[in-house]
């Protein structure tokens, strides 16, 4: 009587799905409005000119225009000056006056 036992289910083989976190926009990129310019966890990046953070933290454009990274000081809860990094989209027009 060949038969198994008591075959368990193994605990292993789970692994979750690739999120694509990142920047999906480079600095100096045109975009379109509604393009997705970061997508990430918390808000590593913050946003800036002409763009909104969405419920998950992505960052998108609200219009068509050129990106760019700076950095601004913002103050912490506590009062204390931080650097953080900002993502803007500048208009294309504006920049050629």
């Amino acid at each position: 009587m060949a038969h198994t036992k008591a075959g368990g289910s193994t605990k292993l083989g789970r692994d979750s799905e690739a999120k694509r976190l990142g920047i999906k926009a480079f600095d100096g990129q045109i975009v379109k409005a509604g393009n997705i310019l970061i997508r990430q966890r918390g808000t590593k990046w913050y946003p800036g000119l002409n763009t909104r953070i969405g419920a998950d933290d992505t960052i998108y454009s609200l219009i068509d225009g050129k990106v760019q990274f700076s950095t601004k000081k913002k103050k912490d809860f506590t009062g204390k000056k931080k650097i953080i990094s900002v993502i803007n989209v500048l208009s294309i027009k504006a920049k050629e006056k």
